[in-house]
């Protein structure tokens, strides 16, 4: 059975180049679009951090794996486009590590400034668990009552649902990654549960790619409740213009 395993993951690893791929200039375009509707022209992607439990404590420096979920987990980084397809996705394996630093951790962050990966005026949205930077956009920490800072964080928050759905449908599909049930004892199990993460992205993209349906009525999903999300603000098409240029010039520097 493990040979067999290992013979299907050896296969969908081929195809992660095709099923697993950063957007083209044309790809960025059409997202980017998508997002103008939600409030937020020239976002091309979201990021946002979920964690996949594990059913044991790992055998070396287990307190570093437990989360605030009081279990022992892996924080994977996840990137998806409009589609609710995964673009991108980086796998750390010390859960107890901020959303920001796993980020910090991944090939991404080094290429943030990079024009393959994004034409000008092109960013990520993020939530408060990351900071503001050119190419990435996210709520505010506080808001200090400021309804400005509110509404801000709330049309993020409306955006970020198709995130959570994508996530909740890729945890859904392939329940072992609601819990992993093998023990982390060196490096060699490291490597096969991120594989494992991996080949289920790998399928997820696939389905969708496909017009698989999916129905939430038939396979309910889990999402983590945002405590942003607020009834949509009635000026967000304003948004959309010059205030919301002045909102993120804002928020940059913070």
């Amino acid at each position: 059975m493990v040979n067999y395993i290992n013979r299907v993951m050896t296969a969908l690893e081929s195809c992660m180049g095709q099923e697993i791929a950063w957007p083209d200039r044309q790809g960025r375009a059409a997202i980017a679009k998508h997002f103008v509707a939600l409030g937020f022209p020239g976002c091309v992607e979201l990021v946002d951090g979920t964690l996949v439990k594990l059913s044991q404590r790992p055998r070396d420096d287990g307190e570093t794996y437990f989360d605030r979920k009081s279990n022992y987990s892996l924080n994977v980084q996840v990137i998806r486009d409009q589609n609710k397809r995964v673009i991108y996705f980086f796998v750390v394996m010390l859960c107890s590590c901020h959303d920001l630093t796993c980020l910090r951790l991944s090939g991404l962050w080094r290429r943030l400034d990079s024009a393959h990966l994004f034409d000008c005026g092109q960013y990520l949205l993020g939530d408060s668990g990351y900071v503001p930077l050119e190419r990435l956009v996210c709520s505010y920490k506080r808001t200090g009552g400021d309804m400005d800072k509110v509404s801000f964080n709330s049309c993020i928050a409306h955006a970020r649902v198709g995130n959570e759905h994508c996530i909740g449908i890729l945890k859904t599909r392939w329940h072992s990654l609601k819990e992993i049930r093998t023990q982390l004892r060196n490096a060699r199990d490291n490597a096969y549960v991120i594989r494992w993460i991996m080949c289920s992205i790998i399928l997820h993209n696939f389905l969708i790619w496909r017009n698989d349906d999916w129905s939430d009525e038939d396979h309910p999903i889990e999402r983590e409740r945002d405590a942003n999300i607020r009834p949509r603000p009635q000026g967000l098409r304003d948004l959309i213009g010059g205030e919301f240029s002045a909102v993120r010039k804002c928020r940059l520097c913070v």
